[in-house]
């Protein structure tokens, strides 16, 4: 499904050829694929060739929103030195080596969506919600010079290690999705409330209940760190010592990464003090979001980084969550699922940016897709194949040319 919309892309890219005409850091190259690396993917190569210069330098006789200059320090470490590392072994360059980290990890990434969904609604439900995600608007960044498909695996393979209980396993890798994307702050959270529930059913185990089996909060069974079934009260010290042990484990990549930009910047809130004023992000409580689709309802377009297109198609998005979330708790799924899913939307439409961006910064928030899969596993192979190719070409434009080309990824 990827390739198909990945090829579409391609194609509109070269047949509109406005890209040729456009800065190489700004959606512009020589090439179609030169495209997948600008915006944040300039940044992303900058870092991997260059490393970091943490730094506030203000903008000479600016005094508007923007008053500081751009910083790589703004684009966390994970992605760009696997670049890195890419390639000096394959002696690709910064894009190349991106794109090769981006791929590879779409795929890992869409494994740990099917295993997550898979128990959840069973194995054929997986199939489609990785089909899905590979559909979703803002998912032409998947195959790019972007981290996004690097944060989804991780924090994936995350959730589905908390559902089984391999508490040192979900601890390293929301560690490492920490060092990838400041959105991991939904993932821990969703974690550390994950620990503590785990915590509370042991101990109700060996005050009341000990030697019967207790269920988890969704229905899944008692497991010990191989996923099998486990008596409750089982396990002993080590039992509640690594729920622990993953929580103290899991804020380290984050929060180490902010403390080390704030150090070098003199500033410990270095890093939102840079969002803020040299790109306009800041959270505020969804001020802006609501002043944009008070805008959209009435055909203006006069709010703050205004692109109509992708709004509209970042818009639908917003919709289509609020709409699936209902449905995602009519499922039951296990709270690690609910909670990163809820602290991601409220971190994303919570916040002032290029309202635009909504749709890829909703990808990480993959199980609002589960309600639709489980609807679409009663689907023939044949009828859902043909759905999700029908998706897969629409979008190579609403998903890829769109953010890349009319608005800003």
């Amino acid at each position: 499904m990827k390739l198909i919309g990945f090829c579409v892309f391609m194609y509109l890219l070269d047949s509109s050829g406005d890209f040729r005409r456009k800065n190489p850091r700004f959606g512009g190259g020589a090439h179609t694929w030169d495209v997948l690396a600008t915006w944040d993917g300039w940044w992303y190569q900058q870092i991997a060739a260059h490393g970091y210069h943490p730094a506030l330098v203000p903008v000479r006789g600016a005094t508007g929103l923007i008053t500081l200059e751009g910083n790589s320090a703004a684009f966390f470490p994970l992605y760009p030195a696997l670049m890195r590392l890419v390639s000096s072994c394959t002696g690709l360059g910064p894009l190349g080596a991106g794109l090769v980290v981006s791929v590879a990890a779409s795929f890992v990434a869409a494994l740990g969506i099917h295993a997550v969904t898979s128990l959840v609604s069973g194995r054929r439900a997986g199939l489609a919600a990785a089909g899905l995600w590979a559909v979703w608007p803002g998912s032409g960044v998947e195959w790019s010079g972007y981290s996004e498909s690097l944060y989804v695996a991780l924090a994936a393979w995350a959730c589905y290690a908390v559902m089984r209980r391999n508490w040192l396993t979900a601890g390293l890798l929301t560690c490492a999705a920490g060092l990838t994307r400041p959105t991991a702050t939904a993932l821990i959270a969703a974690l550390a409330l994950a620990a503590l529930l785990d915590l509370v059913r042991q101990w109700r185990a060996v005050r009341g209940r000990r030697g019967s089996p207790t269920p988890d909060p969704r229905g899944f069974p008692a497991t010990d760190l191989r996923g099998s079934p486990t008596p409750e009260g089982a396990g002993g010290p080590e039992a509640v010592l690594r729920p622990v042990a993953a929580v103290l484990i899991a804020p380290l990549g984050l929060v180490g990464y902010l403390g080390w930009v704030g150090h070098r910047m003199g500033d410990y809130g270095g890093y939102f003090t840079l969002q803020d004023k040299a790109w306009a992000h800041s959270f505020d409580w969804g001020r802006h979001t609501i002043d944009v689709f008070t805008s959209l309802m009435v055909g203006h377009y006069d709010y703050l980084f205004a692109y109509p297109h992708e709004d509209v198609i970042a818009a639908g998005t917003v919709l289509l969550a609020l709409v699936s979330l209902p449905l995602l708790f009519r499922l039951r799924p296990p709270p690690v699922l609910i909670v990163s899913t809820l602290l991601t939307i409220a971190l994303v439409l919570g916040s002032q940016q290029i309202f635009g961006n909504v749709s890829r910064y909703l990808l990480p928030a993959f199980p609002l897709l589960i309600p639709f899969a489980t609807a679409m596993r009663r689907l023939g192979t044949p009828v859902l194949c043909a759905v999700l190719t029908v998706a897969a070409l629409a979008s190579g434009s609403y998903a890829g040319y769109v953010l890349f080309e009319v608005g800003i990824p």
